[in-house]
């Protein structure tokens, strides 16, 4: 029974460690879609929502009947004494006589019900709470716009960090098969040692960027792990492609997208800020308004030398009361005058800040429009360069392997190449990047 326990028990460790290397796989729109679930900071903004929920019914709430109960027990160790005149009890007039009118102990039970009948203040409270909740729910909206900006920014790195190793894998191998075969001919006398050392050179520092290609590699996909809300070790796995991004992500159309300020969400939360400014400035003038308020409350009262009050033949006396409660505000010494012209202040601040938004999306949007048909036309610009540059690099090979080419010249060509080969990559991320950016500033999802 021992052995078949520890059988079943390393089956299980085995089985949850293969589960948990299990890699997770990924498209680009599946990627933001999950981020927009697990994302740490996209979780924070709905809880905000619901926060801010919590706390327009706890706004409301003031304003409903409220019920409030207590009990109070007193035990005079030293029972106060008062004194009348004596002659109340037949004493001579002029003297005194020591009374004490309460008993040693007392016991008061009391329910009271409140109820606001005008209050200002809590008008605006309304208003504010759903302002608020309205803050909270585009604060949700730009977070999601920025973590699907992010998720997308990361799994671009991802690929082209992907595509790096591979093409600098590639040009390893090229580079080694040529030196290998220059090595051959130097050795047979046909050739210079000064190309064996060019193409060494060229080598190493191919084999130098690898690795540091590699190690940026790693840091690429946990940075994506943690925008997708995921262990930063978890094995993740992409199945989108650089270039197939890239033609997705060609739409031309977007640039002549209607701007339409008022739709974009920074344009939404400067407005936010602007009416939560004026519900300020009413705050302040409502606070020069009566507030009218209502209770009644009843209990019973219990009295006694000794403590039986939870005997049944201790008597109870009940009592109740109605009331209403109106309180006028006459003279503040300008104090909320002085307030009420600071909320003025500050709304007119918000005013102008809205119309500085507004300009400033509006130049955002151009700015954005740009740098996206720029990185368009830059990626088939780059991509013309890295045809010339590979038909160049595979002259220069064959007029160098023919004898009638330099080392130097063949060394210039394939560096040539390699950068043209990176820069055709940037000029891919760009255009996903770029796009990205644009939809982001125009809140235009496709």
């Amino acid at each position: 029974m021992k052995h078949k326990l520890i059988l079943i028990f390393g089956f299980l460790l085995v089985v949850k460690g293969f589960s948990q290397e299990t890699p997770t796989r990924f498209s680009l729109q599946e990627a933001i879609d999950y981020a927009l679930e697990h994302n740490r900071t996209a979780k924070n903004a709905a809880r905000d929502i619901e926060a801010a929920e919590k706390q327009k019914w706890e706004t409301t709430a003031t304003g409903l009947p409220q019920i409030d109960a207590k009990i109070d027990y007193q035990n005079f160790l030293k029972q106060q004494v008062s004194l009348i005149p004596a002659e109340f009890f037949g004493g001579n007039p002029g003297e005194f006589q020591d009374v004490i009118f309460s008993p040693k102990q007392n016991m008061t039970a009391t329910a009271t019900l409140t109820q606001k009948i005008f209050d200002g203040s809590y008008i605006v409270g309304l208003q504010s709470a759903k302002v608020y909740l309205q803050i909270s729910k585009n604060a949700k909206e730009k977070t999601d716009l920025e973590v699907r900006k992010a998720v997308i920014e990361a799994y671009g790195n991802v690929l082209m960090a992907e595509e790096s190793v591979n093409i600098l894998q590639r040009n390893i191998e090229t580079l080694e098969k040529n030196l290998f075969e220059t090595q051959k001919i130097y050795e047979n006398g046909l050739e210079e040692q000064e190309s064996v050392e060019q193409l060494q050179i060229t080598l190493s520092g191919v084999q130098s960027n690898l690795k540091n290609v590699s190690r940026l590699k790693d840091l690429a996909y946990q940075m994506l792990n943690i925008n997708l809300g995921l262990d930063i070790n978890n094995p993740t796995v992409l199945t989108d492609k650089l270039e197939q991004l890239t033609a997705q992500n060609i739409t031309l159309d977007l640039l002549a997208t209607d701007e339409s300020i008022e739709n974009t969400i920074d344009y939404r939360i400067a407005e936010n800020d602007t009416k939560s400014k004026e519900l300020l400035l009413k705050l302040e003038k409502s606070k020069a308004l009566p507030t009218l308020n209502s209770f009644i409350n009843g209990g019973y009262s219990g009295f006694g030398n000794e403590f039986n009050f939870a005997n049944s033949d201790q008597d109870w006396f009940g009592f109740s009361l109605l009331g209403v409660s109106l309180n006028i505000p006459i003279f503040s010494s300008l104090g909320r005058s002085a307030a009420t012209q600071r909320a003025k202040i500050n709304l007119e601040k918000a005013k102008d800040d809205l119309t500085e938004t507004e300009q400033k999306i509006r130049l955002q949007i151009a700015s954005a429009k740009s740098d996206y048909q720029y990185a368009v036309e830059d990626y088939d610009n780059k991509k013309q360069n890295l045809n010339l540059a590979e038909r160049i690099e595979a002259k220069n090979q064959t007029k160098f392997f023919e004898g009638v080419g330099s080392s130097f010249e063949l060394r210039q060509a394939q560096t040539q190449l390699y950068s043209a080969q990176q820069e055709f990559l940037q000029a891919m991320l760009d255009v996903i990047n770029k796009k990205a950016a644009l939809e982001t500033v125009l809140n235009t999802i496709n």
